[in-house]
């Protein structure tokens, strides 16, 4: 595989200086291009060490504006990285739509040294290459252009190289004894490399290998490479945004010619919302509408239960925070559905100092810039302490899939990148716990009516949450089948029959209590 990589090339100073002048006029402008783009690119450089990495980076901050460059170096993860997921300080550092980010020593770093110091064996460096295969798919799905460059250089040349860094009296402390132990093991590094490019080069994540010898040939190589792609993804995302504008155009044509007519329109909803050939106007036994919402509770049992199972969950959060376990709770339901009130009832027996409410709405600007996961990703808590979202990720595939912001295909595939992440986190060790507040739509309307006429509650109601009535059927659809093709054995729903508010909350408490005490040892 590598044997391209080790013949030499070279590129004269002449000639380096004839093409460097316009290039570097490429590159500027093409990030100011990139400016306006809908895309971040993340640029990863690995390889043998001393086959110019570094000097990479520095000169693409060299040749473009540093102010729209995001680079990214790591090394031992610290404890407060190492008390979250290993893609979390991954997920943190990604770029915005209009910056390129650099990033040295990532995510291929652990598997390749674990595997050649005989850490893991192959079988557990193939399945840590499958989530880092997961993960760069998550981001080039959303539209990230990835380019992965494996800088190589061969045993000899590179023994040359790092010598001649040791007599830099510059660049001398690059080189350390660390370096000079994986230049033992280089046979090890070169198999391993192997496994990892041939298993990792997806066709939109794809890995550049270039000979690191010549400093002028490698930049070059790693400039117009750079140039080419970038140029190339813009051209694509301008004509997949036109093709995309052009069928929205024939479907409200077709629309318009349909009229009024009510089976068209009935036609029409199922079709934007993804559904069969029945479209939206059928609506088959669900999974919501199997639950006994006429379960209640009366209120002293309730505050007596209430009470035990804050002292039970308290203590279970007293185990959980000395052995590190953190946990993660999603609550969604239906508008007036009671999540705060639930959420309040469960925090009623934590100590504030360790447990974050994230109420999620609208993304802001900052968020609509990076991929719809990080604003969730960067949330999470260190071991021992909860994170609870009000409103979660499952926005993906339920606000935005029924009023149309995203089309069917984005959020069709959302529900194999939710499983990755919760999937993700479960394997970290973390509590993850999901609750679906269902109540049917005379509740809701009744408690609407009494939020009107309670001054510190007349907030919470709005004309979207009347709007959002009138939707009630799509969103069932939506919310069955997020059910079915989220609840997974690692991170299940707990349905909750909220008619009955009380009863509604010893659920969800009981059930914090009931998943916490499994993963405690």
């Amino acid at each position: 595989m590598f044997e391209a990589a080790e013949l030499g090339q070279k590129v004269s100073k002449r000639e380096f200086d004839a093409i460097a002048p316009e290039l570097r006029v490429e590159m500027v402008e093409l990030q100011q291009a990139m400016r306006k783009s809908d895309f971040p690119v993340i640029v990863l450089f690995a390889g043998v060490d001393g086959a110019g990495k570094s000097e990479s980076v520095n000169l693409l901050n060299e040749w473009m504006d540093p102010r729209w460059l995001k680079t990214q170096a790591y090394d031992r993860p610290s404890d407060e990285e190492r008390e979250r997921p290993k893609f979390w300080r991954y997920w943190r550092d990604m770029p915005s739509e209009d910056q390129i980010a650099l990033f040295l020593s990532a995510w291929y770093t652990d598997p390749l040294l674990d595997r050649v110091y005989g850490r893991i064996g192959r079988a557990k460096l193939d399945a840590r290459l499958q989530r880092i295969v997961q993960f760069e798919r998550t981001l080039a799905d959303e539209g990230a252009l990835i380019l992965k460059f494996w800088m190589h250089l061969g045993r000899k040349a590179q023994k040359e190289r790092l010598k001649t860094l040791e007599k830099d009296p510059i660049r001398h402390w690059q080189v350390t004894d660390k370096d000079w132990k994986n230049y033992k093991l280089y046979d090890k590094f070169v198999e391993t490399a192997e496994r990892i490019i041939m298993q990792t080069s997806a066709g939109r994540a794809p890995w550049k290998i270039v000979e690191g010898a010549d400093e002028r040939f490698r930049s070059l190589t790693v400039l117009t490479t750079l140039r080419d792609a970038i140029r190339e993804h813009m051209a694509r995302r301008a004509a997949e945004a036109k093709m995309q504008a052009d069928l929205g155009r024939r479907r409200k044509s077709q629309k318009t010619a349909a009229g009024t007519n009510e089976d068209a329109a009935a036609g029409d909803v199922g079709a934007e919302n993804g559904e069969g050939e029945n479209g939206g106007a059928f609506m088959p036994a669900s999974i919501l509408s199997s639950l006994d919402l006429s379960q209640r509770i009366d209120r002293k049992p309730y505050e007596r239960e209430l009470t035990r199972l804050r002292a039970r969950l308290h203590q279970a959060y007293g185990k959980a925070r000395v052995q590190g376990v953190s946990s993660v709770l999603v609550f969604e339901g239906w508008d007036a559905a009671g999540k705060g009130g639930a959420i309040r009832r469960t925090t009623s027996a934590l100590d504030g100092r360790d447990y974050r409410v994230i109420p999620i709405a609208a993304p802001t600007d900052e968020e609509r810039s990076h991929h719809y996961l990080w604003r969730f990703w960067r949330h999470l808590s260190r071991a021992g302490r909860f994170t609870i979202f009000d409103r979660s990720w499952y926005g993906r595939v339920l606000v935005e899939r029924v009023e149309g912001f995203i089309p069917p295909p984005v959020w069709r595939r959302a529900y194999r990148e939710i499983n990755e992440f919760e999937s993700e986190l479960v394997g970290h060790g973390i509590n993850v716990v999901k609750f679906w507040l269902h109540i049917d739509k005379d509740e809701q309307e009744k408690r609407f009516l009494r939020r009107q006429d309670i001054p510190y509650k007349a907030w919470k109601l709005t004309d979207e949450d009347w709007r959002n009535r009138e939707k009630w059927d799509d969103y069932e659809r939506a919310v069955n089948e997020m059910i079915e093709r989220t609840s997974t054995l690692a991170a299940p729903w707990t349905l909750v029959e909220a008619n009955d508010k009380k009863f509604a909350r010893l659920k969800v408490m009981r059930t914090v209590c009931e998943r916490l005490e499994l993963t405690l040892s």
